[in-house]
């Protein structure tokens, strides 16, 4: 699924994303997978395209996703010198006592929903996706 909707908030699958964290960061991507127990596989990814402005934990709980404050979209405006396609604020729980504001900005974000394993197996269906640091056994 595709989203583009300037400054809304996510509306995120039906499922269970209590655990998240970051999979893969580099200047073209941000990759967050979700799941329920990140031990052996995640079912969901916010993948951002070319962020520009990221204030978020590698890993958190429970996060509550919604549009971004006037301030927040200054902010990220000041920070970057435009206004970007894709804002994203939410809070969540990084273990402390209260939870911690994040947000995201980039030029495209799209959700992705479908198994992805943490570990190897031999036994997968073709096609099956796995976590960027799991390889094969040599």
């Amino acid at each position: 699924m595709d989203v583009e909707r300037r400054h809304a908030g996510i509306q995120l699958p039906e499922g269970s994303w209590w655990d998240w964290d970051v999979i893969a960061w580099n200047a073209g991507q941000l990759r967050l997978a979700a799941g329920h127990d990140l031990a052996y596989h995640h079912g969901l990814e916010l993948v951002f395209d070319d962020p520009v402005y990221v204030s978020c934990p590698s890993n958190f709980h429970d996060p509550t996703f919604r549009a971004p404050s006037p301030d927040e979209l200054l902010k990220v405006s000041r920070q970057v010198g435009e206004e970007l396609p894709v804002v994203v604020a939410f809070e969540a729980d990084a273990g402390g006592q209260e939870p911690v504001a994040c947000l995201i900005a980039a030029e495209r974000l799209e959700i992705v929903q479908e198994t992805v394993l943490r570990y190897w197996r031999e036994d997968t269906a073709a096609g099956q996706r796995f976590a960027p640091w799991v390889r094969p056994p040599q």
